[in-house]
């Protein structure tokens, strides 16, 4: 789910997650724009989450699509962060991670 989650909020924390490719994934930024910079350092997260083992799809759980609404109803909105979510936003960023 984090990676749905970083690429939804993204543009709301883009200078933050420019940096982050950069520092900690070495994206080199010379003539990119920042959120080329930013989708490049999530690409590189991607492939160093799966080279690690991590569970990439909340299908891999056994998630189905007809689960989204229930787990976006016992999932806990917390203030702060780059954007708060509304519940539809929780369960567009939980259906792009099945």
């Amino acid at each position: 789910v984090s990676l749905a989650y970083y690429r939804y909020i993204m543009p709301y924390g883009l200078d933050k997650f420019a940096k982050f490719a950069e520092n900690v994934w070495n994206v080199s930024s010379e003539g990119k724009s920042k959120e080329h910079i930013a989708e490049e350092g999530l690409a590189e997260m991607e492939k160093w989450m799966q080279e690690i083992g991590v569970v990439m799809n909340i299908s891999e759980f056994g998630v189905t699509e007809a689960d989204l609404e229930k787990l976006a109803e016992l999932t806990l909105p917390m203030d702060g962060g780059y954007k708060p979510l509304n519940k539809d936003e929780v369960i567009k960023i939980f259906n792009e991670s099945l």
